[in-house]
């Protein structure tokens, strides 16, 4: 019976999603994803703001932008435009509402606007970094958002498409930010969730960092949550398309994930967008959080429970250059 339920799960799962791909090619409502041919169509239209976020991680950034970029597209550098800030000392931090409401008005977008995201296409962290854009404009009230599926790379892979050099200045706006607190977790909400189980964690790092074996820079402590799943957001990723990968590997993927509320973490919230995208936007799982302090907020007071598999011989390899 449990078999039956979670393979009915999975087909729900992949007809939405074969539903929200055929709604990004018809153009018939505002999906997560769109595809080259649907922005074609509409890359002209009056509330579409595309925003090419091409950055260090994905090995670009201004210089790439103005080189070739979708005709009309506003640049903001997903590294230094101030999509993630330090706060209280901590780093990759969600900017306050004063500074969200600069940036994302500052680029032409309001309560209106339909903003199309547009990552270079060429790894899962790069992705991640558009899911991350994408979650804070949604977190912030902006309710059309779109990921452009392949990123840049899909759009001049087809050399009809056309393409812009040079820059183009978006005209500012005024934008009030309203913060979604259905789509954000903080601290408070994970010591709550520790403590009495009232939702499930979701580690979206790679399972060395989960086990304790590495550790991020800003991260004080090896290890996760205690309670937490570990669910990689490049398993997410096609490596050879630069896209997610098909509705019914997803939704797979996906099975071992508990019914109930969800919150996505990582190090820094970049991976846990990746893991909240596809689990809400793209599965519709419905109560998924992104806790954007995720470890290394968590492992700023050493009082918070930590899980870990590390041993005392991977802390001997590390004192002897041999590991992390």
């Amino acid at each position: 019976m449990l078999r039956f339920v979670r393979r009915l799960s999975q087909f729900a799962a992949v007809s939405a999603l074969a539903a929200l791909m055929v709604g990004s090619a018809c153009g018939d409502s505002v999906t997560p994803l769109v595809s080259t041919a649907w922005l074609k169509t509409h890359w002209r239209d009056g509330d579409l703001v595309v925003v090419d976020i091409r950055s260090a991680i994905d090995g670009g950034g201004a210089a790439a932008y103005e080189q070739a970029h979708i005709p009309g597209s506003v640049h903001s550098d997903y590294d230094k435009a101030g999509w993630r800030v330090t706060r209280n000392g901590l780093p990759f931090m969600l900017p306050t509402i004063a500074q969200l409401e600069k940036l994302i008005g500052e680029l032409g977008i309001d309560e209106d606007s339909h903003v199309i995201v547009v990552p270079a296409g060429v790894h899962s962290l790069d992705f991640a970094a558009a899911a991350r854009v994408y979650w804070t404009l949604k977190a912030t009230g902006v309710a059309k958002v779109s990921i452009l599926d392949g990123g840049i790379a899909a759009w001049t892979a087809d050399s009809t498409n056309p393409i812009e050099a040079g820059q183009s200045s978006p005209s500012p706006k005024i934008f009030t930010a309203t913060l979604d607190k259905t789509l954000v977790a903080d601290t408070t909400d994970v010591e709550q969730i520790v403590r009495g189980d009232t939702a499930t964690l979701v580690d979206a790092r790679p399972a060395a960092f989960f086990l304790g074996k590495e550790k991020a820079p800003g991260a004080k402590a090896y290890g996760h949550i205690r309670g937490a799943i570990n669910l990689d957001s490049a398993i997410f990723y096609d490596s050879k398309t630069n896209r997610l990968k098909d509705p019914s590997e997803l939704a797979a993927l996906a099975a071992r994930v508990p019914a109930g509320a969800l919150v996505t973490y990582c190090n820094t919230g970049h991976w846990a967008a990746a893991d909240w995208f596809v689990l809400s936007q793209v599965l519709g799982r419905k109560d998924v959080r992104v806790y954007h302090g995720s470890m290394v907020e968590w492992s700023s007071d050493a009082s918070r429970p930590i899980d870990s598999a590390r041993t005392k011989w991977d802390d001997l390899k590390k004192a002897l250059g041999l590991g992390t």
